[in-house]
């Protein structure tokens, strides 16, 4: 049968789109064997007898390798009359071609990673593939389709066959949208009965970065508008139970979304860009958002969205500026990028810090939070950086994230935008708040643009020169450099006192995050205690004992694993007083092996800690501290 099915999807991909000697690929969504489809491509003319094909082993904007190749099965190249070429498959991502100036088509099938068994690093869902059959279909580009050695700035023409009632969520610009089958392939009259309620959508793209920068999902259309400047923005959605609508987003993020306008100085660099959200109904333990130059794909837990609504605004914030780095300023490994043997940039404090950095930044100048929570959201940053090599050159940590500080990755967003906030705050205080972090990114992005990359090596010489020597050796000494930045410097530039650390009492829920992990329990995933060696009095009081999995908090359902638990924790935590009683319900396993519910209680009391990184305003700050601080915080 699946020899039979692999025949007859050749007989109908007889494609001819456009006359260019471009890749000419297919994909027919409308037939899914075992959690595949089936991918053609007729090449463009190959000069050589011999050929390497690819598939990524890394995308950029990921930082970890993927090996998308292994998801490709049953690879075959065929020459013009429908024969065999010899194919030698070299490792996950790559076969060679024999005979290779023969050849008129390859063929494979492809599985998808969000629910695979097969070995190898896992991939970041924003960055996999789905195929759900009448249902979602997630195609990240780098996961269907490859290219030839040395052949990468070829242009794509790329054929999707899909359900009349589908429609592909993207930020490209279709070549044609819902075509009938037989304008693109050629149909004997046994088959034209099954191409009714089957359209193709065609895309155009001028070579292979473009494509893989270019996510699709396909689904039932759940999609919204915005107007942001002359950009076209698309929101679209899918929520399986239908809990989260893209207009019930698009309302949410639409001030984020002119704020961040006002923010970049009243224009953008794009004329479409997408908003792509998969909303998942199975328990997850990690989730979030990738970045292209022209869209945004978002990875999440199903829930209303009341519950995401900030969450929501904080990603799409950041996503958003994406579209200044790397899009319109970045470095030439970024520019030149080797799918398959990559060279990494010194500068993710820029790509991902600095637009970590303006993500919350831009949300205090336009009043969309206060500043007490804006100082909070810092103060986090700085907590969690702490876990984190600091004796270390961020250039460095940056160069070797896939080696050997592949597990110092996520401190991008956490010291990387405490590297913008120093930079920021650094270039107010020498321009008497003339010139900041903005500016200076807007003359990067007018010295560079889309289509001109920079040294790597050169960028501090370069910010330099643009700016202050001050500035130069600040980049050299705190990014280059191995010093600890000097938040108590830092922070006096605005008026504000830096507390390194302070002994406090406060209302404890026993609990820190050493002590949670994730434990699983009939098919579910739950919060559990990880160990009570380090519990605080509180929790020494609660008797918890290693392995308890904790199902209610004063009586309330503990929600699913996502963005839900940090509000619930936080509404108890702030609800907590003097003479009222903290209880947990747990599943605890008894001598037998069996688990059996066990509610602990303890009179709420305050417990001492030292809490770390502190602020507090000055009491007579000069006019020049708070000059810097209008700067800062105001547009």
């Amino acid at each position: 049968m699946k020899k039979l099915l692999i025949l007859s999807l050749l007989s109908i991909c007889a494609i001819s789109v456009f006359a260019n000697d471009n890749y000419k690929y297919t994909i027919d969504l409308t037939k899914v064997n075992e959690d595949r489809v089936f991918v053609e491509l007729e090449p463009p003319t190959i000069k050589e007898n011999q050929i390497t094909f690819y598939l990524p082993k890394i995308i950029p904007g990921t930082y970890s390798i993927a090996d998308y190749g292994r998801m490709v099965s049953e690879f075959t190249a065929y020459d013009k009359k429908g024969r065999k070429l010899e194919v030698e498959r070299l490792d996950d991502n790559s076969w060679t071609i024999k005979g290779a100036k023969k050849l008129a088509k390859i063929s494979y099938w492809v599985e998808d990673t969000y629910d695979t068994e097969k070995d190898g690093p896992s991939i970041f869902e924003p960055a996999g593939t789905n195929i759900e059959a009448d249902k979602n279909y997630v195609l990240n580009p780098s996961g269907f389709f490859g290219y030839f050695e040395g052949m990468k700035e070829v242009p794509f023409d790329v054929n999707i066959i899909r359900k009349e009632n589908f429609y592909g969520a993207t930020g490209l610009v279709p070549a044609t949208v819902g075509a009938d089958l037989s304008t693109v392939i050629d149909l004997e009259k046994s088959e034209k009965a099954t191409a009714s309620g089957k359209k193709v959508d065609q895309f155009k793209v001028e070579d292979y970065d473009r494509l893989v920068d270019s996510p699709i999902m396909y689904s039932a259309p759940d999609t919204a508008l915005i107007k942001v400047a002359d950009t076209e923005v698309l929101i679209a959605s899918y929520s399986p139970n239908k809990m989260v609508t893209a207009k019930e987003i698009a309302a949410s993020i639409k001030e984020i979304l002119q704020a961040q306008k006002e923010y970049l100085g009243g224009e953008l660099p794009v004329n479409k860009y997408a908003f792509i959200f998969y909303f998942t109904d199975q328990p997850v333990l990690s989730y979030g958002a990738l970045e292209h130059s022209y869209s945004s794909f978002y990875y999440m837990p199903e829930m209303r969205i009341q519950a995401m609504a900030q969450q929501l605004r904080d990603f799409a914030a950041h996503e958003f500026f994406h579209i200044v780095t790397p899009l319109t300023i970045h470095s030439e490994e970024i520019d030149n990028f080797d799918f398959n043997d990559p060279q990494m940039s010194k500068h993710l404090w820029m790509y991902e810090g600095v637009t970590e950095y303006f993500a919350g930044n831009m949300q205090i100048q336009y009043d969309l939070i206060g500043p007490d929570e804006y100082l909070e959201m810092i103060r986090e940053k700085m907590i969690t950086a702490s876990d984190f090599l600091d004796t270390v050159a961020f250039t460095d940590i940056s160069k070797f994230t896939l080696e050997k500080y592949s597990d110092q990755y996520y401190n991008v967003y956490l010291k990387g935008a405490l590297i913008g906030l120093a930079l920021d705050l650094k270039l107010l205080e020498l321009s008497d708040g003339e010139y900041g972090l903005q500016e200076l990114m807007h003359d990067l992005s007018k010295k560079y643009g889309k289509n001109s990359a920079f040294d790597d090596e050169q960028l501090f010489d370069i910010i330099t020169e643009m700016t202050y020597p001050e500035i130069g050796e600040f980049l050299n000494t705190y990014v280059g450099g191995t010093k600890p930045l000097p938040y108590k410097e830092i922070f006096e530039t605005v008026g504000i006192n830096y507390i390194p650390e302070e002994n406090i009492e406060f209302y404890s829920m026993g609990l820190q995050q050493q002590n949670i992990t994730i434990a699983e329990h009939e098919g579910q995933k739950y919060l559990a205690i990880a160990g009570v060696d380090k519990l605080n009095a509180m929790g020494d009081s609660l008797a918890f004992k290693e392995g308890d999995i904790l199902l209610r908090i004063n009586g309330q359902e503990i929600p699913p694993l996502g963005p839900e638990i940090g509000p619930f924790i936080g509404n108890i935590q702030n609800s907590l007083d003097e003479g009222q009683t903290l209880s947990y319900t747990v599943l605890r396993k008894d001598d037998e092996g069996n688990f059996n519910e066990v509610e602990l209680s303890s009179p709420v009391f305050k417990v001492q800690a030292v809490q770390q990184h502190l602020f507090e305003l000055m009491e007579n700050p000069t006019e020049k501290q708070l000059l810097i601080r209008e700067a800062w915080l105001r547009p």
